[in-house]
């Protein structure tokens, strides 16, 4: 099975400039991410930035690595510009890692370029894992998920969904049996042909009401096949306390 990985990674993050450069067990973040990546058995992995320090910093451990443009809104355009630049056929498969995720394993990221080739009528693939406790239903940073019976996803919301309308009007303190709750993990795989498509898009309402770019996909009609992860991922890195809980698993773990 022959996939690449790209790793979008800038360094102007709104709540944590410089993230990627940060250090988790002696070496800077995005090291972290791209061993992952190398680890998956992809055949190409590109880090993909505008920052130079980022660019400096890869290069430093002889990752290849790709200077894009500026003014990228996010890193599907980002991936978009390298696959235009080396040349990757339309039926290329591509899986986009973000450079925020030094935890996530690397059987994930093969698991959902295997879906991907499993589904050649998906456009996209991801992943989800159970909700199982009220507070991460109700909480609007965990991306929760419902899919149709083969698995496509009909709908990403920040909101809690299903709502389970008898069981909630009653109480909220549990979560009611018999329903499926799933949260999204922010891990891609696309086909190129269809990335390009996609980046020429404008943002749907959707996706702008609820901040979550995978609901352009859905606007237009394409399909997202949704697999539950194998295995759960790590905590990805937006917050200072995000990176010290980061900082202390991995430093526990020897990845030095």
């Amino acid at each position: 099975m022959a996939f690449k990985v790209v790793i979008p990674a800038r360094y102007g993050s709104a709540r944590l400039p410089g993230k990627p450069l940060m250090e988790i067990a002696g070496r800077p973040m995005i090291e972290h991410v791209h061993q992952r990546a190398l680890e998956s058995g992809a055949e190409q992995v590109v880090i993909a930035t505008d920052d130079q320090r980022i660019a400096d910093a890869a290069s430093s451990f002889s990752a290849e690595v790709c200077l894009t443009a500026p003014e990228h809104r996010s890193g599907s355009e980002r991936i978009a510009e390298v696959a235009r630049r080396y040349g990757w056929s339309d039926d290329s498969v591509v899986v986009n890692l973000q450079g925020d995720e030094p935890g996530m394993p690397a059987g994930l990221i093969d698991q959902v370029a295997a879906d991907m080739l499993r589904h050649p009528d998906a456009s996209v693939t991801t992943l989800a894992a159970a909700i199982e406790t009220r507070s991460q239903l109700f909480d609007p940073h965990l991306v929760k998920v419902v899919t149709d019976a083969a698995g496509y996803a009909l709908y990403f919301s920040r909101a809690p969904i299903p709502w389970h309308r008898d069981e909630f009007l009653h109480q909220l303190e549990r979560l009611p049996e018999h329903t499926a709750f799933l949260r999204h993990i922010g891990l891609y795989a696309y086909r190129v042909g269809f990335l390009q498509r996609y980046v020429d898009w404008d943002p749907s309402p959707l996706e702008q009401a609820e901040s979550l770019e995978q609901l352009r996909v859905l606007w237009h009609g394409e399909r997202i096949h949704v697999s539950l992860a194998e295995r759960l991922p790590g905590h990805g890195v937006d917050t200072i306390e995000d990176l010290k809980r980061a900082q202390r698993e991995m430093g526990a773990k020897g990845h030095g």
